[in-house]
């Protein structure tokens, strides 16, 4: 009888261990060799659009099993590095360089029109959000000193440039392309973008703050911000070095106002983090991609491949990565 009750207890916890491995692993998807996507906004468990190089974007409506692609006629040597998905038929789409460039569809990518160009020497737009798909924010390197900020109150329809109201950014400040997630639209028309570069900053809504992540260099500092609730989770380092160092993930439990370094760090430099829901986060970046099932305060690498961004449905549960070579994969947990 005991043994029976020790076998049945090993295959019960050989059964808990096979599905929680099982939970956070990765299913490749259908996806585009010879490009790199660094623009991914998924809409609900079935929906999401992906962006990249050579004026790509793809559209799925069935959870990825086949993928509509398309090129953009007139865009075929732009970057686009971030975009927002309202619905299965309306998206944002921002180019980076000059001249700076969103665009946006309201057909499922059959027709696409300019909402914003700025044909000013040196703009350089780096990424877009939107709160409830509705207020819009776009950041991009500091131009004439200041830092560059865009602004839509019609779902993307339109965008106007602001005159920023924080401090100047310091010598070498600047933003990154890296995943269209270094910016965040929050309520009541405030927003918080984190920076790199020579320094490496956080505006909170209400001040800049300096941040403990690896800077000095022009490859250095923050490169992705998420918010969930309270908590407040910026990762980074260093894309031209992939180390695994404490100085690439804080963690903030007061809105951005104090940071800590987490207990155990992601496994190497992150060009992305997001919220799965309050205790579940995951983050990506050349080197792979880890979880964490507290909060931020320790993580564990679940896959050596690489990838630029990850994002969690808006209305759903469903967890999608995309990155260089073409790579698309989606979370199974």
């Amino acid at each position: 009888m005991k043994k029976l009750i020790v076998s049945g207890l090993v295959v019960s916890l050989l059964s808990v261990t096979a599905t929680s491995i099982c939970a956070q692993q990765l299913d490749s998807l259908p996806g585009k060799p010879a490009h790199s996507f660094r623009g991914l906004s998924v809409v609900n468990n079935r929906q999401f659009w992906v962006s990249g190089n050579k004026g790509t974007v793809g559209r799925s409506t069935d959870g990825g099993k086949t993928i509509q692609w398309m090129q953009v006629k007139g865009y075929e040597t732009r970057d686009f590095r971030d975009i927002e998905a309202f619905d299965a038929v309306t998206a944002v789409v921002m180019a980076i360089d000059s001249p700076g460039l969103i665009l946006r569809t309201h057909d499922g990518g059959a027709s696409w029109q300019e909402v914003y160009r700025d044909n000013s020497s040196g703009v350089f737009i780096d990424a877009i959000a939107f709160y409830k798909n509705k207020a819009g924010i776009g950041i991009g390197d500091p131009m004439d000193g200041k830092f560059y900020l865009v602004q839509s109150q019609d779902a993307g329809q339109s965008w106007q440039r602001l005159q920023p109201t924080m401090s100047a950014p310091d010598s070498g400040e600047a933003c990154f392309a890296s995943s269209g997630t270094n910016i965040v639209q929050l309520k009541k028309g405030k927003f918080a973008f984190a920076t790199g570069g020579r320094s490496s900053r956080l505006w909170n809504g209400e001040t800049l703050l300096p941040l403990a992540l690896m800077q000095g260099g022009t490859s250095t500092g923050a490169n992705s911000l998420a918010v969930c609730g309270r908590r407040w989770i910026v990762v980074g380092g260093d894309f031209s070095r992939d180390t695994v160092t404490q100085e690439h993930i804080l963690v903030s439990n007061d809105r951005g106002q104090t940071w800590q370094a987490p207990i155990q760090p992601t496994s190497g430099y992150r060009s992305c983090i997001t919220a799965i829901n309050k205790r579940k986060w995951i983050a990506c970046g050349t080197s792979g991609v880890d979880i964490s099932n507290d909060g931020g305060k320790t993580w564990r690498n679940i896959s050596k491949t690489g990838y630029h961004v990850v994002q969690v449905a808006k209305r759903g549960r469903a967890v999608y990565l995309a990155g260089g070579n073409g790579r698309l994969a989606k979370l199974r947990w």
